[in-house]
């Protein structure tokens, strides 16, 4: 008994997966050129205002609408400067909800190889800096990622009903998605501090940003199939994979024909129109509908 048991379950998994694998895909819809971005490392989708971020000369974020099927450029720019200095030079994620504290990640090369890296998260007045232009009087905190294997790319996600910030490594082996306390987290020096860190699990290699999708309670690991090069978005299930302690797959989906270095993604609010961005300096900007 107890094996035709196990067995039904076994049986039950698999068709549920199968079930996903047929109802979750991707398909590009056209691909453009947003200039002025240095190269593109993510998108913030906040209620109708879509902000792209780069590493110019400067870390900086650009503000654009969606007019059509079109991005204009609303002709605001936010510069990463303090005191006219360059603080966050290759931003990696913005956690952003509306109602807790908002944070930025910020990768540092450390040497020419790239074989060295240093992760922080800053916490920034969101408000202020979009005010302003600046972080100057924005820059609440400095946090030092120190539990991070590989980098850092801060995303809002709930779990359990509560929000955390989630980020991953880049790294090939011993990668991880780990969920902060953002309440620790906007207080601590860095995130090895007791309270910071509420549950992690493992994931696959080269994750350059985090997409949450809350109406669908779905993580989306957006990926490189290898170091730098190549599309790869793994839709994943983010109360599954906290609980396993790895990450439970729902899709994976490689897209044909993208050789160049994805950076981010963000759904447009309405769970199926979706733009994608990439470090190239020409068409670096990619129009996708996920069907579900």
């Amino acid at each position: 008994m107890k094996k035709l048991f196990f067995a039904s379950v076994a049986m039950v998994c698999l068709g549920l997966t199968a079930f996903f694998d047929k109802t979750v895909d991707m398909a590009v819809k056209r691909v453009v050129t947003i200039d002025s971005l240095g190269a593109c490392q993510g998108i913030s989708y906040q209620n109708g205002r879509i902000f792209l971020y780069g590493d110019r000369e400067i870390g900086m974020i650009r503000e654009f609408k969606l007019t059509g099927d079109s991005l204009t450029y609303v002709n605001k720019e936010y510069k990463l400067t303090r005191d006219g200095q360059d603080v966050i030079n290759h931003p990696t994620g913005i956690a952003y909800n509306a109602t807790g504290p908002t944070f930025i990640g910020n990768s540092i090369r450390l040497n020419k190889e790239g074989t060295k890296w240093k992760a922080v998260i800053y916490c920034i007045d969101w408000k202020g800096l979009l005010k302003t232009g600046t972080l100057d009087g924005n820059l609440i905190n400095t946090i030092d990622d120190d539990a991070c294997i590989q980098g850092t790319r801060p995303e809002y996600v709930k779990y359990n009903n509560k929000w955390y910030v989630a980020t991953a490594d880049y790294g090939d082996h011993g990668n991880e998605v780990r969920l902060y306390d953002p309440e620790a987290l906007k207080k601590a020096a860095k995130t090895s501090e007791k309270g910071v860190l509420y549950k992690k699990f493992n994931c696959t290699a080269w994750v350059q940003n985090l997409h949450w999708i809350p109406s669908k309670n779905i993580l989306v690991l957006i990926q490189n199939q290898k170091e730098g090069r190549m599309w790869r978005f793994t839709y994943i299930d983010l109360k599954r994979s906290v609980e396993a302690g790895s990450q439970q797959v729902i899709r994976e989906i490689n897209i044909d024909g993208k050789e160049d270095e994805l950076e981010g993604f963000s759904l447009l609010g309405d769970n199926n129109k979706g733009i994608a961005v990439s470090s190239s300096r020409k068409n670096n900007i990619t129009f996708t509908n996920t069907s579900w």
